[in-house]
């Protein structure tokens, strides 16, 4: 159908912040978003100044739209999404933040009370 393009936008816009993201995790923390070669400093600018997991979110945005502009949206991708999604939420909370607890300290724990994990603010948060 010809409206399935219109998620093309979303989806763009979507992949577009997982790259911005990524930018930023070089140029800010000094480091990647891989547990391998974490980054050195606490990246809060950017996206990350209205949601904790805006690479997450743009990425599950992008793919959901590239689904709808492919037609590919079967029970048994919505399944396999669905067990993605929850394993990107366990690798957040049991090891992510743990890690950046560590790593980061008070600065992490006061940008965790400012900024949420999923949900975006309105105005970004600014330190």
């Amino acid at each position: 159908a010809r409206w399935r393009w219109i998620a093309a936008v979303p989806s763009a816009l979507g992949f577009a912040v997982a790259l911005r993201c990524v930018w930023d995790f070089g140029r800010i923390g000094h480091g990647t978003p891989a547990p391998i070669a974490p980054p050195t400093r606490l990246v809060v600018v950017g996206f990350y100044r209205y949601v904790r997991n805006p690479m997450d979110l743009g990425l599950f945005v992008g793919w959901v739209g590239l689904w709808v502009v492919l037609g590919r949206a079967n029970t048994v991708a919505i399944a396999v999404a669905s067990a993605i999604v929850l394993g990107v939420v366990l690798f957040v909370l049991l090891y992510e933040e743990p890690t950046l607890r560590k790593m980061f300290g008070t600065e992490y724990e006061e940008y965790c009370r400012n900024v949420r994990r999923w949900v975006p603010r309105v105005r970004p948060w600014g330190k």
